[in-house]
């Protein structure tokens, strides 16, 4: 099921004894494009305390409710690793924080968690007193690691920049709630085209300006036009997943020569 990530604001989590508190903002990370954390304001019992919740936590959402089950007791999420949210995460916290809970990395591997696709299948290789040596040998490793998370409250209102020219503006992320993973940026377009929201795979970006607020995708703005509409209010149903799917597998990504080159030249004409 596919959930925009302006839903998960202020959702309440549970832990396996009580309320840990409510989402105040999501983490996601830039390579994947996926999200890692949710930060958890825990209210009250901690003092208005943020912690960040992973998805290798998460049980079944309850969409209806606006509710997460974590599998977390409240004396884990009390005792676990500090940390300034004002500041970026670093990857010596995430080992910290990873290790408190005895979670293996999501980094490091090709899929989007570790050598996994789902946060759940990740967790069946956890972390074992045999493994104890490699594992130590990886923090040293990934210690100084560039760590890529980026508040998803800080990107929505980014610019969107065709090969063309500038086409609109990040409105939401629209999250596959079983990998995590950012399947569609949406896009507003309503000052080029009145009424017109899209949704755009993360796939089609070639460049993200951090300092200029600007996101710049290797498509034109008529591909973008042509792009299925989306009613932002509306659930991403399954048909409009079918439609799009069979317009984004156009060779309108580029088109492979045979010699590993691509050519994104391709015309759209949009049909009436």
């Amino acid at each position: 099921m596919l959930i925009g990530i302006k839903d998960l604001y202020g959702m309440k989590i549970n832990g396996l004894d009580g309320e840990v508190g409510h989402v105040d903002e999501v983490l996601f990370d830039d390579q994947h494009w996926t999200v890692r954390y949710l930060i958890v304001d825990t209210g009250n019992w901690l003092n208005s305390r943020k912690v960040l919740i992973s998805p290798l936590s998460f049980g079944v959402p309850d969409w209806y409710e606006h509710t997460l089950n974590v599998n977390l007791t409240l004396k884990q999420v009390e005792n676990s690793p500090d940390v300034d949210t004002d500041k970026p995460v670093s990857r010596q916290w995430e080992i910290q924080h990873n290790g408190y809970y005895g979670w293996p990395y999501y980094w490091g591997g090709m899929g989007t968690w570790g050598t996994y696709w789902y946060p759940g299948a990740l967790l069946t290789h956890s972390v074992v007193e045999a493994e104890a040596a490699d594992q130590k040998a990886t923090d040293q490793k990934h210690a100084n690691d560039d760590v890529h998370l980026r508040s998803t409250k800080a990107v929505t209102g980014y610019g969107i920049t065709a090969t063309d020219g500038h086409i609109g503006k990040i409105d939401n992320f629209m999250v596959d709630d079983k990998s995590w993973k950012v399947r569609y940026l949406a896009v507003d377009t309503r000052r080029w085209w009145p009424g017109k929201r899209v949704l755009l795979p993360p796939d089609w970006i070639s460049s993200v300006n951090w300092p200029l607020d600007t996101v710049t995708v290797d498509v034109t703005r008529e591909q973008i036009k042509c792009a299925p509409e989306w009613d932002g209010s509306e659930p991403v149903t399954s048909e409009l997943e079918d439609r799009l799917n069979q317009y984004y597998s156009r060779p309108t990504h580029g088109v492979n020569d045979g010699a590993g080159k691509t050519d994104n030249s391709i015309e759209t004409v949009c049909v009436s």
